[in-house]
């Protein structure tokens, strides 16, 4: 902690000591002249500049106690004016009196303690002013008025002054601490920013592995169960020409199909079947393809007022679609299926189903798993499949919920399977 005395400048400390000393001599000068003793007035100096170097100079801890300090006050104001009326020149003396008044007293006795030395000074202006009759009392009255009341104003107004400094210094330390605290916030945010970034990086990463993995399934998967369905059945169609040629062109269309299917997903485009057409026509042409590949008669069939949805809408619908009728082609021993788009007033909805063999939809597990995991034909549910959960029903859920969708699998042993997906319906942006 800092001395108080360093608080205080040379003027207070010392000025005093040098003004009494000046008025001091000069009494003794006056006094001499005329053939008049000073003694008094010296010792009055003497125990002023005692009382000041007492309790004042010596003591600096003292200066921050205000009843001491109002004591110090007191009896200097007094010592003060009894100099004055002995001697009307130490009014002079009054300058020290305002210093200490301004320094020492707290508002809001500081007016007071002004209006004191103020009233000393008029004393000393007024001292020839004859106080017996009444022009001279108006005119003491006057001179006391002219010192009291610009003094008084002037501790009103530095008071004032006072206070707009105090309230600028708060304020600008509370800019300070709300700037710390901005900087403070700004660099959390930052951190938080290149978290998030970081986050957003990571599910970015994987959400295009998910949609990778669903494509790859959704074209080279199933494009290749095809092809490897058409060279399995032109090796058995033995010496047939015809029925062999059939098999081996239908796998070659299906190869170039894939390819093609393959660099479109890498690019994230549309499915080729929905380039060109609306998603009825693409379910109708995809559909038609797979009728002739595996020679199952499928239904097709559009409900509703037909409008044009959202791309990545009709991409799910089309891919869950083609994943169904897969399914159906690998493992379901179906003599027909169906496929039905309903357009509704809030939602799309696809279904696809089967007259197969179905499964028991309880060894799903979590239900998160594929149902092609569980075909009868497959080994049924206790066949090697059933012990793990397949990719194809996880990828038509993945699609759906992406898309605030609902998918439900419907299936009994002998009574065949239905999927419908459900889809809000917004239409899309022109």
């Amino acid at each position: 902690m800092s001395d108080p005395a360093a608080r205080w400048p040379v003027l207070v400390t010392v000025g005093p000591y040098a003004l009494l000393a000046l008025l001091a001599a000069v009494t003794v000068a006056i006094k001499r002249s005329s053939g008049a003793s000073p003694l008094i007035d010296l010792v009055l100096c003497a125990l002023m500049a005692a009382w000041i170097m007492g309790v004042f100079t010596l003591r600096p801890a003292w200066r921050e106690r205000v009843p001491v300090m109002a004591v110090f006050f007191t009896v200097l104001i007094l010592l003060t004016a009894i100099l004055v009326v002995r001697d009307p020149w130490f009014g002079f003396f009054t300058p020290a009196g305002y210093l200490y008044a301004f320094r020492v007293l707290p508002w809001p006795w500081e007016p007071v303690g002004v209006a004191a030395v103020a009233m000393v000074a008029g004393t000393a202006q007024a001292y020839d002013v004859d106080k017996t009759t009444p022009v001279g009392l108006i005119t003491y009255v006057a001179v006391m008025a002219a010192n009291v009341i610009p003094m008084c104003g002037f501790a009103w107004f530095a008071r004032r002054g006072a206070q707009q400094n105090d309230e600028r210094k708060r304020a600008l330390e509370e800019a300070r601490e709300a700037n710390r605290r901005l900087e403070t916030t700004l660099t959390e945010n930052a951190a938080l920013h290149e978290q998030l970034l970081a986050q957003a990086r990571q599910a970015g990463v994987q959400d295009e592995r998910r949609r990778m993995a669903r494509e790859i399934h959704d074209t080279l998967a199933q494009g290749l169960t095809g092809i490897i369905t058409q060279l399995h059945a032109a090796e058995h169609a033995g010496d047939d020409p015809v029925e062999w040629r059939r098999h081996i062109e239908a796998a070659t269309g299906l190869a170039r199909e894939s390819l093609s299917e393959a660099r479109r997903s890498v690019d994230a485009l549309r499915p080729e079947p929905l380039r060109t057409a609306r998603l009825s026509e693409a379910l109708a042409s995809v559909a038609s393809r797979w009728s002739v590949l595996h020679e199952i008669p499928v239904q097709v069939t559009t409900t509703g007022t037909g409008r044009p949805m959202r791309p990545e809408v009709e991409v799910a619908l089309l891919r869950i679609a083609q994943e169904a009728l897969t399914n159906v082609a690998k493992h379901a021993r179906a003599t027909r299926a169906g496929v039905t788009l309903s357009y509704m007033e809030r939602e799309v909805a696809l279904d696809v189903r089967d007259d197969g063999v179905g499964f028991d939809p309880t060894r799903l597990g979590d239900g998160s798993g594929g149902f092609d995991s569980v075909r009868l034909g497959d080994g049924g549910a206790d066949g090697p499949r059933a012990a793990h959960l397949g990719f194809g029903l996880v990828a038509m859920r993945q699609r759906i919920e992406g898309l605030s969708g609902t998918l439900q699998v419907e299936s009994e042993l002998g009574g065949g399977t239905g999927i419908s997906a459900r889809v809000p319906a917004e239409r899309a942006v022109s």
